[in-house]
């Protein structure tokens, strides 16, 4: 009953934080179950991208409701992403009982924390860049969004991290002139079927902690919705440096 209340106070901790800050959950949910909750790398990751997934899944229905996905670029990016994802999965399969996984894993979301951070921090900069740089060419912009697709779809799967602010970043690059809220739920509409995917790979090796997830998205659900009440409360520019200082963290300590 006390682990199941330490998920709980986890997944409202999280929850929180991302209705505040627009943070993506996995960058917080999966170092939070390796370092504090003896997760092993796999099984965390595994976890976080269920728990990602079914929250994401609700915003991509209210966002579809809304018309504000773009579906084309939500089918290219899966193109690069789901192949890669599996790619992954198959990997892991075959080298799950070594340690070179576990290692592996840890890199990658080290990597991808260290990443995250400056996307979030610099933010409103990055925006402000893109429209002064538009990528020239409709089949180069093409081709970048299917390879941010691939990337994303193999950092995602290995860590369950690059799906939020690294994509958010990458596709402000290369579609500046699309508001942000078609861009927002863009991203978001893409992450739903490249985590099932992932998470049903780590799922059929073994590692979803079922238990662990209800009891994180018991506590996340009402997280989500506090952290979006407070979201005008705290000055923004505060909230961008004080996540991307804690992600830099978290990330230099996974390495």
């Amino acid at each position: 009953m006390t682990h199941g209340l330490v998920f709980t106070a986890l997944g409202l901790l999280v929850g929180f934080l991302v209705g505040m800050t627009g943070v993506g959950g996995g960058s917080l949910m999966t170092p939070l179950l390796i370092f504090f909750c003896g997760f092993k790398p796999q099984l965390a990751v595994g976890t976080d991208l269920f728990y990602a997934a079914l929250t994401k899944l609700a915003g991509t229905m209210l966002n579809r409701h809304m018309g504000t996905i773009d579906w084309k670029i939500v089918g290219l990016l899966l193109t690069g992403s789901i192949p890669a994802s599996l790619g992954c999965l198959i990997f892991l399969h075959h080298f799950s009982a070594e340690p070179l996984s576990s290692h592996l894993t840890h890199i990658v979301l080290g990597c991808a924390l260290l990443m995250t951070a400056p996307a979030v921090i610099f933010r409103p900069q990055l925006h402000q860049w893109a429209h002064r740089h538009t990528v020239e060419g409709s089949r180069k912009v093409l081709f970048l969004t299917w390879l941010l697709g691939f990337a994303l779809g193999a950092m995602v799967t290995l860590s369950s991290v690059g799906a939020g602010a690294i994509g958010m970043a990458a596709l402000l690059i290369l579609y500046p002139a699309l508001p942000m809220r078609v861009l927002v739920a863009t991203d978001i509409a893409h992450a739903v079927p490249l985590t099932l995917v992932a998470g049903g790979g780590h799922w059929f090796e073994g590692s979803v902690d079922i238990r662990v997830l209800l009891f994180m998205l018991s506590g996340s659900i009402p997280g989500i919705v506090l952290g979006t009440l407070c979201a005008g409360r705290l000055n923004e520019c505060f909230q961008r440096w004080f996540m991307g200082i804690l992600l830099l963290i978290i990330g230099l300590r996974m390495i």
